[in-house]
């Protein structure tokens, strides 16, 4: 079949739960568990596309809102009209920049890349242009915010993996967050690069405290020292460190992430694949931070093993990738769901991921363990 004649035939929604081996602590708290959930979007041809929109706590509620809002807009359509189809999808939602059904949008759009790479037998990144990558760098992400012992434990095992870049979680307050991006430093050395993530934890005055010891200490970047949405906060924090700043995670569409990139507020731009409308939209920031010569890095936090496909491909594509977020904690959803795991800190080669090659994503999804985790 052309693909002009291909027709989008359903939508299924599959609301994942996986408790964690080792729940994971943040500024903002304990998670014992995650929740994705895994799109699939079916053609009249029989080609199959895969998704994942990002659901932390909640997924039968975004898996409700493909099947009931989503879908209706979507069967009947060409899979390959995908700009068409984003424009459809948020026609759905009135009001407002982002939220749950712009993440509910990111599942569907993937989905519907997967599907156009394999009609074309083309990976994903191929259709966007392409860099020419074949691999792509990564960092390790991230030592927990706990105890010093468990901090440094992490941090050694990341080192015997050869990462070459590592994530360290910080809080609360200023002076333990110091103290920790101190211990780290002592721990890896001086040709180690590091950067922390503090997921919103200071105001302005205690991220410049922060920021210029970070500074100090040769640090990277400085992720989301403050709420997401103080954009004047990120350009006075800017103007007050040396340590370049790094946002966007929480973001869902490029006029939201167009403050931070055309005021220079930031140097890495974080956009998350399965939270910021998928592909298309994800492209479409990394694509903007370029034009301001703004360094991109995909996000893929908590997120299951689409998300972290999907990361792979644009960043094998875009031209300002910086590194590639490479999570190091036990994760069902990331480890299970595939036949063949993507951008797994397991498969590593000197600190690279490869990019698959194979149509689409270049993913095969498990089809038992996605009925093993599916919330019924």
């Amino acid at each position: 079949m052309a693909s002009a004649d291909l027709r989008i035939s359903d939508v299924i929604a599959h609301p994942l739960r996986a408790t964690l081996p080792d729940a994971q602590r943040t500024s903002q708290g304990d998670w014992p568990s995650l929740d994705i959930v895994v799109v699939e979007v079916r053609t009249d041809a029989g080609i199959v596309g895969w998704g994942e929109c990002l659901a932390r706590t909640s997924s039968p509620a975004y898996a409700e809102a493909v099947e009931t809002i989503l879908k209706p807009v979507l069967v009947g359509r060409n899979p390959f009209e995908t700009a068409s189809l984003w424009r459809a999808m948020r026609g759905r939602l009135t009001g407002r920049a982002g939220g749950m059904l712009v993440e509910s949008i990111a599942g569907v759009d993937i989905a519907l890349w997967d599907i156009m790479g394999k009609v074309a037998a083309l990976p994903v990144h191929r259709l966007l242009g392409g860099a020419g990558r074949r691999q792509i760098l990564a960092y390790a992400s991230s030592i927990n915010w706990g105890d010093d012992a468990r901090a440094e434990a992490e941090t050694r095992d990341c080192l015997a993996r050869g990462f070459r870049a590592i994530k360290v979680k910080i809080g609360q307050t200023p002076r333990a967050a110091i103290a920790r991006a101190e211990l780290i430093r002592k721990i890896v050395g001086p040709e180690i690069r590091l950067s922390v993530d503090a997921n919103w934890a200071f105001d302005l005055d205690e991220a410049t405290q922060v920021g210029e010891a970070l500074a100090a200490l040769d640090y990277w970047w400085f992720e989301e020292p403050i709420v997401p949405e103080d954009i004047d906060g990120y350009r006075r924090l800017r103007e007050r460190t040396k340590v370049r700043l790094a946002a966007g995670e929480s973001d869902f569409v490029a006029t939201q992430a167009r403050d931070l990139i055309a005021t220079r507020s930031v140097g890495v731009i974080q956009p998350d694949v399965a939270r910021a409308g998928g592909i298309t939209e994800t492209r479409r920031i990394a694509d903007l931070a370029d034009a301001f010569h703004v360094a991109y890095a995909p996000h893929v936090g908590w997120s299951g093993a689409i998300c972290a496909a999907a990361s792979v491909q644009l960043a094998a594509a875009q031209p300002n990738f910086l590194v590639y977020e490479c999570m190091i904690f036990a994760n069902p959803l990331r480890e299970n769901l595939l036949t063949r795991r993507v951008g797994s800190f397991q498969d590593l080669v000197d600190g690279h991921a490869a990019v698959p090659e194979g149509p689409g994503l270049g993913i095969d999804i498990d089809r038992d363990a996605l009925a093993r985790f599916t919330i019924r």
